[in-house]
């Protein structure tokens, strides 16, 4: 199990606590189960402690060999990170629209990483440039909004892009708008994660 915790409250939470210590594999054993169960298959079952219980916001996303096989999650907290966590989970294995449906042959392959949100911050910006100054490539997760257009991506995703640029043309196509596209009426928001994946 690799971890990537940092100081990250969730709200509902006491804002200067981390997660403990063994968040990743309770979350991990969680989001496994909650699949299984869907596939009729057995798994380990996590422990059931208070700070799943309070709200939170979290992504789920499957590979299989190192490719994506799913992925969905949460913005904003709005209900308990457990459920939240379980409902994602079983959303990336079955109901994302990309994919078909995860098999229980796939499922013993799929590797679980599972990514808990801070609160989002609404960012301020003159222009294009300045919001991709702003940026912090590797940190920062990222919004973007325009009228009923809205995507995206992952702190884990920067990996993919060479800079902020490609990064936020990328955003902007995968909410169906041009690379190019901008307007002042562009909303952006950024979050930071703290996430674990199931080693090999």
């Amino acid at each position: 199990m690799s971890t990537d915790i940092g100081a990250l409250a969730m709200a509902n939470m006491h804002r200067d606590n981390a997660l403990p210590a063994d968040a990743g594999a309770i979350l991990i054993a969680l989001a496994r189960q909650a699949i299984a169960s869907q596939l009729g298959v057995t798994a380990a079952a996590p422990a059931d402690v208070p700070w799943l219980h309070a709200a939170g916001a979290a992504f789920v996303t499957l590979t299989i060999a190192g490719t994506l096989r799913g992925c969905i999650g949460s913005l904003e907290p709005h209900r308990h990170l457990i459920d939240d966590v379980r409902a994602n989970a079983e959303a990336a294995a079955f109901r994302d629209p990309r994919f078909k449906p995860l098999s229980a042959e796939e499922f013993a392959q799929t590797k679980i990483e599972v990514s808990v949100l801070s609160p989002v911050e609404v960012m301020q910006w003159r222009d294009e440039d300045d919001a991709l100054a702003q940026l912090r490539p590797g940190i920062d997760g990222v919004i973007f909004e325009y009228g009923h257009h809205r995507s995206t991506f992952l702190p884990q995703v920067w990996a993919e892009f060479s800079d902020a640029k490609t990064f936020m043309s990328n955003l902007k196509y995968k909410g169906g708008l041009p690379p190019d596209f901008w307007d002042p009426a562009v909303k952006l928001s950024r979050y930071t994660v703290a996430k674990w994946h199931e080693d090999s």
